[in-house]
């Protein structure tokens, strides 16, 4: 999809009427064809252009017309987002350009106020390079009558200063850790999360006082939830996840300009707790993060699909799946168009994975509408949710008789990830694989003692311990058992001794 077509996405049918209306205020002339555009695009018409120009014209005057009305979409967004968007910061930075208006035009004693409000609302949200344009202004004018001590407006600039450069330093350790990430989720590096943070913090000359913020305890945390991810072994990070519990039990304070970190760092906290079969601590953690959710709505609408992703998990894995179907079809069936598609991805793979354990041909469907490429889903879900789709695939073809459909997708999934996969040390990957292979050829081999044993042995692994990868396992001995696979799920996630 083309950036244009991207944003025009991202209105809903109200904002496209006002949209159109804006156009039309600006078109000076009634030949202007960006109307036109706007419709050719909205129905996907792909021979739009011999529509709007002859051929003879095309692709200058085509893409020259695109440029601009992208121009105007932008222009549009911007105004919206500002006429809409009563945050704290968006009013401090209203207060600004009004102040320097009134300073410039000698309203000196009204700009001042102006400025003293905007510079608390800008300290008490940490927007420190907000705070720095209105210090800077207030130094600017610090001649006029009315002004404040310069003495004083210049320890305070000074103040902001260190506090723009620790701000600066965090952010740049923690793109550096996002871009490691990448290296992990795509190309299969091999990293020691513990010590590459603490290279990480020599590195950027970060102090364990920097760290303790709202901020940087969700930058690290979601950089040590992705990595948990990606190893399938949750405790790996267990000491970060304690920190962290810590750190919000000594902060009561629910200042609005940490909405967003906290409701994040609660997300992590409860995602963590379920991946290690904690679920009563999970919930515990989901229900403090519904309650911040619903004191602003914009978070609420951010966070809800994640939210019901794991109300659903921990409602499935301790044998609540007649509420937790429901619960994720109700999520989907309510989406909006606000919604972000790795969200909506997310719910669709694991109404899948549900249906398919519950033995419901539901499970086919579902399949069919998780649409896009291999390719969208690595780089937006990553490596490991992408392989996991393509094995969950495969079993749920071979569950519903389609063998040779299973195999073509087994066959497929080994050339492309194959490679991967060893380079990353997932050799247990190939070999539940395999084991799967086995049985697709000869379905009679699940009753043989060795191949059972082989299937129980992967029981025994720390890695494969994770809620996930004993669903796929589970699939395995439930053919033997001649027991719907849901069942096994639930005595493997109660039973750690299981395989003895």
């Amino acid at each position: 999809m083309d950036s244009l077509s991207e944003l025009i996405n991202l209105l809903n049918t109200n904002d496209r009427k006002l949209f159109r209306q804006f156009l039309q205020q600006k078109n000076k002339r009634n030949d202007v064809k960006n109307l036109r555009l706007l419709n050719l695009i909205e129905t996907d018409d792909i021979n739009g252009i011999n529509k709007l120009y002859k051929p003879e014209k095309n692709n200058d005057a085509y893409h020259a017309l695109r440029k601009r009305l992208q121009d105007n979409l932008l222009l549009f967004l911007s105004q919206k987002i500002f006429a809409n968007n009563n945050a704290d910061t968006y009013d401090a930075l209203r207060l600004l350009v009004v102040g320097r208006f009134l300073l410039e035009n000698d309203v000196v004693k009204v700009a001042f106020k102006c400025l003293d409000k905007a510079e608390r609302m800008a300290e008490h949200l940490e927007q420190f390079n907000l705070l720095n344009e209105l210090l800077l202004l207030k130094l600017q004018y610090a001649h006029l009558p009315g002004a404040e001590n310069l003495e004083a407006l210049t320890s305070r600039f000074q103040r902001n200063q260190l506090d723009m450069q620790r701000e600066a330093k965090l952010n740049m350790a923690y793109a550096f850790l996002r871009l490691e990430l990448q290296e992990i989720h795509l190309k299969g590096k091999i990293v020691n999360l513990t010590a590459l943070v603490i290279t990480t913090i020599r590195k950027y000359k970060i102090s364990v006082q920097d760290l303790m913020t709202y901020k940087s305890i969700y930058q690290i945390l979601f950089i040590a939830n992705e990595y948990a991810a990606i190893q399938q072994n949750y405790t790996l990070i267990e000491r970060y996840i304690n920190r962290t519990d810590q750190f919000i039990q000594n902060r009561p304070d629910n200042k609005h300009s940490y909405l967003f970190y906290h409701i994040s760092i609660l997300y992590f906290l409860a995602n963590f707790q379920l991946r290690r079969k904690n679920f009563a601590e999970s919930t515990s953690y989901l229900k403090k993060m519904m309650n911040l959710m619903q004191t602003d709505n914009r978070y609420y609408t951010l966070f809800y699909l994640r939210y019901q992703l794991l109300a659903a998990l921990n409602l499935f894995f301790t044998g609540f799946a007649d509420k937790a179907i429901p619960l994720l079809n109700e999520s989907l069936s309510n989406t909006r168009q606000a919604s972000k598609a790795e969200d909506i991805e997310d719910l669709r793979i694991c109404l899948t994975m549900f249906l398919a354990l519950c033995n419901d041909r539901g499970s086919l469907k579902q399949l069919t509408l998780l649409t896009r490429t291999d390719a969208w889903y690595e780089k937006k879900m990553g490596m490991l949710w992408t392989i996991r789709k393509n094995l969950m695939e495969i079993l749920v073809q071979a569950q519903f008789s389609n063998i040779e459909l299973a195999m073509s997708r087994l066959n497929s999934f080994r050339r492309r990830y194959k490679k991967y996969l060893l380079k990353t040390s997932e050799e247990r990957v190939l070999l539940y694989l395999k084991m799967v292979e086995k049985y697709l050829l000869k379905p009679d081999v699940i009753f043989d003692t060795k191949y059972k044993t082989t299937v129980l042995n992967l029981l025994s692994k720390a890695e494969n311990n994770d809620i996930f990868t004993l669903s796929f396992i589970a699939w395995l001995i439930a053919h033997w058992e001649k027991k719907i696979a849901y069942k096994v799920v639930l005595i493997l996630v109660q039973d750690d001794n299981y395989a003895q």
